[in-house]
């Protein structure tokens, strides 16, 4: 694992606890030798994260669609800069870029990012894992409605074990160094054919 690709808002959220977790997550990418694959933003967690992680002397790619770039929304200090036509190009190169995925606390962008990515996985377009930092039991409630997904038979325990979910970043990184994805996709497996 070289890099780790960070979903997470462009808003800091009303807690402090949220920066704290994005700072304590940028340092620890870049005492691990982890370089940063982001959103590219300027403000919010994301800016939080992207100057942790360059202060503690990592690489820190930002992927950011023209449309934003033009609104004044890119983080000028990066290591690299990568400037795309659109969201979907935006998403489907940070997630060629990265080795893993970690969502922090953020609204409606981190979760579709997240979720992108995770169906990937399951079906089978990438073995890379992927984590929720939960900072403050933010991700407590989503974590219960997809818990609820296995059990009401939407989802399989199987592609749910694929999410790690950790308080700590050092632990969240332990994991991610373990990790085994299921052999088999969804798109694979007899019973949901």
């Amino acid at each position: 694992m070289e890099r780790v690709c960070v979903y997470c808002g462009s808003n800091p959220g009303f807690r402090p606890v949220y920066g704290e977790a994005a700072r304590r997550l940028g340092r620890a990418l870049g005492e691990h030798g982890l370089g940063l694959v982001y959103g590219g933003g300027n403000a919010g967690l994301m800016r939080v994260l992207a100057d942790a992680a360059l202060e503690a002397g990592a690489r820190v790619t930002g992927v950011m669609p023209e449309v934003l770039c033009a609104m004044g929304r890119a983080h000028e200090g990066l290591t690299e800069l990568r400037v795309v036509p659109t969201m979907h190009e935006r998403k489907a190169l940070m997630a060629e870029l990265a080795d893993a995925f970690i969502a922090l606390p953020g609204g409606l962008g981190t979760l579709d990012e997240l979720f992108e990515a995770w169906t990937w996985a399951q079906i089978g377009l990438h073995r890379k894992p992927i984590g929720l930092l939960d900072v403050g039991g933010f991700f407590g409630p989503l974590v219960a409605h997809i818990d609820r997904a296995v059990g009401e038979g939407f989802m399989r325990g199987q592609h749910r074990d694929m999410l790690a979910v950790e308080s700590d970043p050092e632990r969240l990184l332990e994991r991610f160094a373990s990790y085994e994805p299921p052999r088999i996709g969804k798109l694979l497996d007899q019973e949901y054919l």
